[in-house]
């Protein structure tokens, strides 16, 4: 048996953000039937389908309707990958939770070397590649949004976080007074630990299609959870005003002791106009720091949910176990 917390009575919720991904959900459901069932006595897996608007629902319920196992959830328009995710979570019910993109990326193999970590010490196992299988540019945006992200939250997030994540259930209950609608799981789950840890894994090829994060979304993705989670930039601020006080308390000095030793009558245009245009900036920039904090608590204020649910399927009567006499996972057409 893999894993020294996870016993044979354990079970484990697998958790499946879905967005316009029909044709892997078959593949990957295979996939942690013969990679994660044997590791524990039951499993579920939980697919969330974020609004989609294709054939993915229609995947999802067919799937439940096949395999005890499955259970869907479909919301009511596209809430983001986090969203759609803190859904899943809130209705996982096994006493450990995987969570793993639908593009086939998160290999269900390589599972056991999160079980392995997730000892009587530790909480949460990050599932991190040992290379970034996404194209060059989107690499570089990833890391630049991480580390500005990780550099503004600090302590609150895991510097080496990813969507590949294995957790004890009792973490989700963080999230139960949520109702931001920008939200960040791996935040939420810092605050119900710091005994966090993680492991290297090969990753996969994505199998079709191309990732929904470009750099304009991972930018805004960082300036949500930055100003919702934290109030470092509201510390830089004060601190870049300061910087800029003494510079244009530095700027008088010198103006005044040109002035007072002859060398000019006034200050030249130039020179007052680049002043005008820094503070102004500076002011600027203060006043957008500022707005975004303020809307912020606005969203807050107005109750804004962070995801709304269209339909479930039904969840089968009783718990799927992994007895030698209970045939599991009902054959396939």
């Amino acid at each position: 048996m893999t894993g020294a917390a996870i016993d044979q009575r354990s079970g484990i919720s697998v958790v499946v953000p879905a967005y316009r991904s029909p044709g892997t959900l078959e593949q990957l459901c295979d996939e942690v039937e013969a990679h994660v069932a044997p590791l524990v006595d039951t499993i579920e897996i939980i697919f969330v389908d974020d609004g989609s608007g294709d054939g993915t629902w229609p995947e999802i319920r067919r799937l439940a309707s096949e395999r005890p196992h499955v259970h869907g959830i479909t919301l009511l328009r596209n809430y983001g990958q986090h969203n759609a995710l803190l859904a899943g979570l809130r209705a996982a019910e096994l006493p450990f939770i995987l969570t793993i993109d639908d593009d086939l990326q998160n290999p269900p193999r390589v599972v056991g070397k999160l079980l392995d970590q997730l000892t009587d010490e530790i909480d949460l196992v990050y599932g991190r590649p040992e290379q970034e299988p996404q194209a060059a540019l989107r690499n570089v945006s990833s890391r630049f949004t991480k580390r500005l992200m990780s550099s503004a939250l600090g302590s609150d997030v895991y510097p080496r976080s990813s969507a590949f994540r294995l957790f004890r259930r009792e973490l989700v209950g963080a999230a139960d007074s949520v109702h931001d609608p920008n939200i960040s799981v791996d935040v939420l789950l810092s605050w119900a630990t710091n005994r966090i840890t993680d492991v290297t894994v090969e990753f996969d090829e994505r199998s079709s299609g191309a990732s929904g994060y470009t750099f304009r979304r991972l930018v805004r993705h960082a300036v949500n959870m930055i100003t919702g989670y934290s109030t470092r930039p509201l510390r830089w601020m004060s601190a870049f005003g300061l910087l800029c006080a003494t510079l244009g308390f530095g700027m008088l000095v010198w103006v005044l002791a040109r002035f007072l030793l002859g060398d000019v009558d006034v200050a030249g245009f130039t020179f007052l106009a680049a002043a005008i245009t820094l503070f102004s900036g500076v002011q600027l920039l203060s006043l957008g720091v500022l707005g975004e904090y303020i809307g912020r608590m606005h969203f807050r204020s107005m109750g804004k949910p962070p995801y709304a649910i269209r339909a479930v399927t039904a969840r089968p009567s009783g718990s799927v176990t992994n007895d030698a006499d209970n045939d599991r996972y009902p054959s396939k057409p």
